[in-house]
């Protein structure tokens, strides 16, 4: 299959800080693709190279079959956007806003018109179709700004943590509706922080720390490939020192973070039957996790 999005060692520097580092990806037609990584690991930047917007230092990238940032302005003709931050017009209705959109990329009123109703609803927002703008809520605001990415029936979506601030119902919403543009064959480029949205969503991932790609695959894969199966979460004051004790005798990895113990194991059973008997520890017994694979990747230590 040719990729409709390829990265050959992307670089790119800001204040003799390097961002992005040697990045190479290829994103095939159809598929949900997801970058994660810590704040600063470069996602934002490699979207933007991707997209045109900005140059790199070193290396190539393509989109649908246009080099970028040389020909951006005709590849983007046929890609939508959903930004990190809204930014719909709040002079203009729920419709005007999509019209408007519409214009800048030489659609015809008539033509706009006749998609409005389809994108009001498949962003559940039919009844606001004449409110402002800063009379929605923030997931009505959200999902104006994933069907204004729509307008132009584009074949690429790219999707900068397209549900951060919203509550679960919301968020579940945008799921669905995500989902449903997979199925119709559209390619999406996701960022998100949020580790069950990638898992849900995503047939493959990268991650990224410190501007490197540091692993790829799909979320299972990535799982098999660099976490035990079994958790078993401890909880309570106690925890850390009794992990101290416990990691030796179960020979198994042990986290510590704060008041709380990761037990990383491949059969429990041994865990939680002694873990029964420390009557002041609770426990959580779950199996792995994509949470679990970032974590262990890029660490736990807070990033500004």
């Amino acid at each position: 299959m040719n990729a409709v999005i390829k990265a050959s060692g992307l670089q790119k520097s800001y204040a003799g800080h390097r961002v992005v580092d040697g990045l190479d990806l290829a994103i095939q037609s159809g598929e949900c693709f997801g970058l994660l990584g810590p704040n600063g690991a470069g996602k934002t930047t490699t979207l933007r190279m991707l997209l045109g917007l900005i140059e790199p230092d070193a290396g190539s990238a393509t989109l649908l079959g246009l080099p970028v940032p040389q020909a951006a302005r005709e590849a983007r003709i046929r890609v939508g956007v959903v930004p990190q931050m809204d930014n719909l017009d709040p002079d203009f209705s729920v419709a005007e806003n999509l019209l408007v959109y519409g214009r800048y990329f030489g659609l015809k009123d008539a033509e706009i018109e006749a998609r409005i109703p389809a994108l009001l609803e498949f962003a559940s927002l039919t009844h606001k179709r004449d409110a402002k703008v800063p009379t929605l809520s923030g997931g009505m605001k959200r999902r104006l700004t994933l069907a204004r990415a729509l307008v132009n029936d584009p074949d690429v979506i790219f999707l900068d943590e397209p549900t951060t601030g919203l509550d679960p119902q919301a968020r579940h919403l945008i799921w669905q509706r995500l989902r449903e543009l997979t199925r119709q064959g559209k390619t999406l480029l996701l960022t998100t922080h949020f580790m069950d949205e990638a898992e849900r969503l995503c047939h493959h991932l990268a991650v990224l720390d410190k501007g490197c790609l540091i692993a790829q695959g799909s979320p299972r894969e990535l799982i098999e490939m660099h976490i035990e199966p079994q958790v078993v979460e401890v909880f309570g004051e106690p925890a850390a020192a009794w992990a101290a004790q416990a990691a030796i005798a179960f020979s198994q990895r042990f986290e510590v973070s704060g008041e709380s113990v990761f037990c990383y194991v491949r059969d429990a059973q041994p865990l939680l039957e002694h873990l029964q008997m420390q009557k002041e520890l609770r426990f959580v017994h779950r199996p792995a996790n994509l949470e679990d694979v970032f974590l262990k990747l890029t660490g736990r230590e807070m990033r500004e």
